[in-house]
């Protein structure tokens, strides 16, 4: 069969997604090279300090084979040294004739500069192929890349009234089994997971990632906890796990407790109060930014989810359906926001719908990352 570009971009695409939440800060990235219509190299970047994806499917292609073809690449292959030499180079010495990228680089300090540079060496280069598809994929990248913020996602089992637990301050399962699999995958791409310490001292999750047909990655762990709260025997501090513990506090919080707390394996970091009296949540984006992290999973609870929507600081939303009825006994999924004075509500865009089970997952984008440079937030800067 004879494949076209768009064929093999998508060949790229399925190379990139292998390296979901491996490769903070850098982006995804998959290569395909294709000789006489055949594909002869793959590769993709698997994480930062490692060779990049274009690096890797020249190497699985061998020499020989990459004289004279195309490859196929999700981001514009890169033209400055930083931890491993520019992808640009090692391409001319593969003798590669033609360069298919999907998308430009987003850094605005070097977009176009890989491409311009290829094509001035006589190399045939093709750009915007599933643009929007290699975009999609590094929703957190672009952010990160563009305002030093990760990329924020809500994600909330609720029942069909929007109940998030049976019981004011109890918890209990709420969505199916096939939601809570797909829960754990999400948290296996999620450089970081945020939880309030309501929910906390509720649950005591582990907060951890577990995947039954293969071993899952444990995400950074974050506990907005303006007061110290959190046991030092919470099982999230007890268990064993690559991950940290992170706890953000107020600037008065208990030094005594800081203390307990980081003798029991947590980092605490102190950061400002809103004009709600809660914890400034820029600031603690800002800090999870500067540590590289390029996405986080907010598991909530209610006041946490209300706190991030009346900042305007979502992304994008994973909501899990249950098909009951809980009432008004049961926590609502929202605490703390509303319509805003314009009467303008956060209205989701590119929505989709799927069906784990007998649940229903309703997703959506609230903010792309070309947005994240244009909106000011207070502490953001």
């Amino acid at each position: 069969m004879c494949r076209d570009d768009t064929d093999y971009m998508g060949l790229a695409l399925a190379e990139a997604a292998k390296g979901l939440g491996r490769t903070s800060p850098n982006p995804c990235v998959g290569a395909v090279i294709v000789r006489d219509n055949v594909v002869v190299g793959r590769g993709y970047h698997r994480r930062a300090g490692t060779p990049h994806a274009e690096v890797n499917a020249i190497a699985d292609a061998g020499s020989s084979a990459c004289r004279g073809a195309t490859i196929y690449v999700t981001l514009e292959p890169c033209n400055h040294s930083g931890r491993t030499p520019p992808c640009t180079r090692a391409i001319l010495a593969a003798g590669i004739r033609r360069v298919v990228v999907g998308m430009k680089d987003p850094n605005p300090s070097v977009a176009g500069g890989g491409m311009e540079f290829l094509a001035a060496q006589g190399i045939e280069v093709t750009g915007g192929v599933l643009a929007e598809e290699c975009r999609r994929l590094n929703f957190p990248f672009l952010k990160h890349v563009t305002s030093g913020l990760p990329w924020v996602v809500m994600k909330a089992g609720m029942s069909l009234d929007g109940r998030i637990s049976y019981r004011q301050g109890a918890g209990g399962v709420i969505t199916g089994a096939a939601s809570h699999r797909l829960v754990h995958r999400l948290r296996d791409r999620f450089d970081a997971i945020l939880i309030g310490v309501g929910t906390a001292l509720v649950d005591d999750p582990s907060l951890t990632t577990r995947i039954a047909e293969r071993v899952g990655r444990d995400p950074l762990r974050v506990v907005l906890d303006s007061r110290l709260r959190l046991p030092v025997d919470a099982r999230m501090l007890q268990q064993s796990s690559d991950a940290a513990t992170w706890i953000f506090c107020g600037p008065l919080a208990s030094s005594t407790r800081e203390a307990e707390l980081t003798d029991a394996g947590a980092a605490v970091y102190r950061v400002g109060l809103d004009e709600q009296g809660g914890l400034d949540l820029a600031q603690v984006l800002v800090k999870l930014g500067k540590a590289g992290l390029t996405s986080v999973l907010v598991e909530g609870g209610a006041t946490v989810h209300g706190s991030f929507l009346r900042r305007d600081l979502v992304d994008e939303v994973y909501l899990f359906l249950a098909p009951f009825f809980i009432g008004e006994e049961g926590l609502p999924v929202i605490s703390g926001f509303g319509i805003d004075s314009a009467g303008a509500a956060a209205r989701l865009h590119d929505v989709q719908v799927d069906r784990p089970g007998d649940d229903i997952l309703v997703r959506g984008i609230l903010h792309h990352p070309e947005d994240a440079a244009a909106r000011t937030h207070s502490g953001c800067r």
